[in-house]
């Protein structure tokens, strides 16, 4: 694992190239717990750094549940609590001009999704389609701008936000013989009536006993909006599974 992680920060160094894209780093830690052969629920906590890892983005908890419809399909749903980070904003006057300042605020979003995994063995590789609809809600807020025209500082109000968005993500594994690692690669795509997302992931997990699992990852996200930039991410995890 010390191995796969040098490799995976090699790679960023490799390929952050660009002067624009940003860096961060996403931990995580959680756990699983089976009901049944078919059952199972499970918790997480997740921190993210952004702005090349200086910046704190975001904390997540998440409480989901999922079910082995057949052997080849699962359903799942959940809900996660997301406290960000927002980013400072910066409006112009027609002339160039400084108009208003809204300095970085936190906020809280509440965010459902409900997924169906399909996936097929080939021999050591498994393939798995994963298609995810998930809806998020921004409650309105109240954070404090200065109005660089009047040389004040003011109240404004941001209205709430609900979104709906389909990602589709096609995974693939390799089951090493007689190995507790299992590398995979995946790609996942961001719809909400247009293209948002894509995210490009290559990582491992490492199953250290039948309770245990720790995995590392680097992900590449290619964001079409103008006010997020394009983005290289280094994943640590942790499962606990009982």
């Amino acid at each position: 694992m010390k191995k796969l992680l040098s490799a995976l920060i090699l790679l960023v160094l490799a390929l952050n190239i660009n002067a624009q894209d940003d860096f961060g780093m996403w931990y995580s830690v959680g756990a699983e717990k089976k009901i049944d052969k078919k059952l199972s629920v499970g918790a997480e906590a997740e921190f993210r750094t952004r702005n090349d890892s200086k910046t704190v983005d975001r904390w997540t908890g998440t409480l989901d549940v999922s079910y082995k419809i057949l052997p080849w399909l699962k359903a799942s749903g959940g809900y996660k609590f997301l406290y960000n980070n927002n980013k400072e904003k910066i409006t112009y006057n027609a002339n160039g001009a400084y108009n208003n300042w809204r300095p970085s605020y936190w906020s809280t979003r509440h965010r459902l999704h409900l997924d169906l995994t399909g996936s097929l063995t080939l021999g050591d590789f498994e393939f798995s389609l994963r298609e995810r609809w998930q809806y998020t809600y921004r409650p309105e807020a109240t954070t404090t701008r200065y109005d660089f025209d009047n040389s004040k500082w003011e109240d404004t109000t941001v209205k709430g936000k609900g979104k709906n968005v389909l990602r589709s993500r096609l995974q693939v594994e390799y089951d090493i013989p007689h190995s507790k690692i299992t590398p995979y690669a995946s790609v996942e795509l961001f719809n909400a009536w247009s293209l948002q997302k894509t995210r490009y992931t290559l990582g491992a997990d490492w199953k250290l006993n039948k309770k245990h699992e720790i995995g590392a990852y680097y992900r590449y996200q290619n964001v079409n909006d103008d006010d997020e930039p394009n983005g290289h991410v280094l994943g640590l995890s942790y499962k606990f599974k009982f």
